[in-house]
């Protein structure tokens, strides 16, 4: 990439065991492929600070975090991941794929947790100067293909938020999908069943647009 070319920002979003954290690798791995210097970071994390949080927020102490509480913790987390990566590598021409970023806030935070999206874009605009990806791919399942990764993943252990009830993740499903109808210029659903390289084609198919700019 030429001296002076901002880096790519893209986020993979979606509920749990829809298998973003995996096609998010093999996102970056492609793009490394293809001669663009890439990064692959999550949230929360991304930064040893940011990771500090992430230990706070799924495996917090005591009875946990009361939800305004949880929302302020990953706002925290996103303002130091952003300033001390994200934008430092976007500046630097490097492409940023994320696992997760200001909408799975908005989703599990915001919209199932009952705080709403104004409040937590509210927190990005003061914490992460309402930083937005170039794109977000929402990887979307059906609910068995779901329950069988999460069977895989967790083997009957979950993270504080990964193990609430059905009906909380299936209002962050909801959410994800209604921020996708909403801007569709900044978000692709992708569907998420099937083998990995299948999958991965479709985002990559989704993502080739950005390339096309690029110097």
């Amino acid at each position: 990439m030429s001296a002076g070319k901002r880096g790519r920002f893209i986020a993979c979003e979606g509920g749990e065991g829809t298998g973003k954290s995996t096609q998010a690798r093999l996102l970056a791995q492609k793009l490394e492929a293809r001669g663009i210097d890439a990064v692959l970071t999550r949230e929360p994390g991304g930064t040893p600070g940011a990771e500090a949080i992430r230990g706070l927020l799924l495996d917090p102490p005591g009875e946990g975090w009361p939800m305004r509480a949880e929302a302020l913790l990953f706002a925290a987390a996103r303002a130091d991941h952003v300033a001390r990566l994200i934008r430092p590598a976007l500046a630097a021409g490097t492409w940023v794929v994320c696992d997760r970023f200001i909408d799975s806030s908005r989703a599990y935070q915001g919209i199932a947790g009952g705080l709403g999206d104004d409040l937590v874009r509210d927190l990005h605009e003061a914490g992460s100067e309402d930083l937005a990806p170039d794109l977000t791919i929402v990887i979307a399942a059906d609910e068995a293909t779901i329950a069988a990764r999460l069977a895989d993943r967790d083997a009957g252990v979950s993270d504080a938020i990964g193990g609430r009830d059905s009906d909380y993740h299936a209002r962050v499903n909801a959410a994800f999908l209604g921020f996708a109808d909403a801007e569709p210029h900044r978000f692709v659903v992708i569907d998420g069943v099937g083998e990995l390289d299948a999958v991965s084609d479709r985002i990559w198919k989704a993502v080739s647009p950005l390339l096309d700019d690029r110097a």
